[in-house]
């Protein structure tokens, strides 16, 4: 697994390395029997930023928490490309935002660690190819993230 870092700007989010995300993310290829050489971007992002790719690419103008681009995304009903469990696949970019992330922690009560944990895990879960848009789809994406913040214990 390869996972590239990107911290936009220094907070108390910087103990999130690189080695915690991949320990986490490897809890949810287990999880869910993935295997192979995987690469992903992780982003920890300011709410300006944040708010601008919301506003470009989904066209929603507010910040959010967490925006994910899918190399693997279906068109139109078929898949961009062939996975080769023998290659890496490239996966693709996750933005959390920094401060929103922090504000949700407070706002729910619960720790950073869980907060960012569970950004994290949606954000590779639509990475990997699940979504939220309709019903069934979304009862299926949210118990998976449960289970994997449950086997992490958070």
């Amino acid at each position: 697994m390869e996972i590239e870092m990107s911290f936009q700007n220094d907070t108390e989010l910087n103990e999130f390395e690189e080695n915690y995300f991949e320990e986490v993310a490897k809890v949810i290829f287990n999880h869910l029997k993935e295997d192979g050489y995987f690469i992903f971007e992780v982003n920890l992002v300011s709410l300006e930023t944040i708010h601008s790719i919301n506003k470009e690419y989904r066209n929603i103008d507010r910040p959010t928490d967490v925006i994910s681009f899918a190399f693997e995304d279906d068109y139109e009903g078929e898949s961009k490309i062939i996975v080769n469990k023998d290659l890496p696949r490239d996966l693709g970019e996750i933005f959390i935002c920094s401060e929103v992330c922090i504000n949700q922690a407070k706002e729910y009560n619960h720790s950073l660690k869980r907060e960012m944990t569970f950004l994290f895990t949606h954000g590779l879960l639509h990475l990997l190819g699940y979504d939220h848009m309709v019903d069934e789809d979304e009862k299926v994406m949210f118990k998976l993230q449960d289970e994997i913040m449950t086997i992490l214990g958070l």
